[in-house]
């Protein structure tokens, strides 16, 4: 498993297991499998209604806690009262912190997320969080938090696969220090990714399938990432993908599907709240 350092000082598995839409009576079980595969990086949030089951899978396991990477977030309703929210979570989780607490969406018309930020980097300083960043936030959104707080996030967990690469995003982030983490890095299904012949090729040539290649480029772009899958045998092919590279031309090919179009699958950060 290769891990990331961030711009804290600590440092990230590159590779994770994602809970978004795993029902919450499954999920003890779901997580469960996941870490026995080998899983040890697993990104929750509030919002999606599994905490608990995450964390009965964590206490069982009997992994021990410096062994495991576990990511929660603060929804939009509680970007006032982030110390509160995050204690929730914890007590849900079971867990005296969380590796990196994240705010969710910027919920712009909101206008609290450099007001949920402040509280965030006080939750660090607590303890009760070892890193912290954001998710979905666009170049504008992370321009104006970085012109009101000296704290840069670790992380920006946006929408990202070959039809939709956030370029400008990317290239802000990483221009401040700031990785890029990957949620819907195979599509969501939503559009035939698996289905297309560069990825196919590339599958065929390296003996994997299209689900580990495009796994395998968003590994070589640099990208935190971490599909989401109910099923044991999808937890294990997503996960064996650390004995192949892409060739360079490979990892081009794939980046320059964004230019035939798909784009988005999810919502549109500014039309969040």
């Amino acid at each position: 498993m290769d891990s990331i350092a961030l711009n804290d000082g600590t440092t990230i598995p590159q590779l994770g297991f994602g809970v978004f839409k795993v029902d919450p009576a499954h999920t003890e079980r779901i997580v469960s499998e996941a870490l026995e595969v080998g899983y040890r990086h697993i990104d929750t949030a509030a919002i999606y209604g599994n905490e608990e089951g995450v964390g009965r899978a964590i206490a069982a396991s009997g992994i021990p806690r410096g062994e495991l990477y576990i990511t929660t977030k603060l929804w939009n309703d509680r970007q006032g009262d982030a110390p509160a929210a995050l204690r929730e979570s914890l007590d849900k989780l079971g867990l005296d912190r969380v590796d990196l607490y994240l705010i969710h969406w910027p919920a712009p018309a909101n206008d609290r997320y450099v007001e949920a930020w402040r509280s965030l980097v006080e939750l660090q300083a607590a303890g009760l969080t070892t890193s912290i960043g954001v998710a979905n936030f666009l170049v504008p959104h992370l321009e104006r938090l970085l012109s009101e707080s000296d704290v840069v996030p670790a992380v920006d967990q946006i929408e990202l696969h070959p039809a939709h690469q956030q370029p400008e995003t990317v290239v802000f982030a990483r221009e401040h220090g700031i990785h890029i983490e990957s949620w819907g890095p195979l599509g969501q299904a939503k559009y035939p990714l698996l289905e297309n012949p560069v990825i196919t090729a590339a599958a065929q040539a390296h003996g994997k399938s299209p689900a580990q290649v495009v796994i395998r480029w968003h590994l070589q772009s640099g990208f935190i990432v971490f599909p989401k899958t109910n099923h044991r045998e999808r937890m294990v092919e997503n996960f064996d993908v650390f004995d192949f590279a892409l060739t360079d031309a490979e990892q081009a090919a794939i980046t320059a599907l964004e230019a035939e179009g798909g784009g988005r699958v999810g919502s549109h950060p500014d039309t969040v709240n």
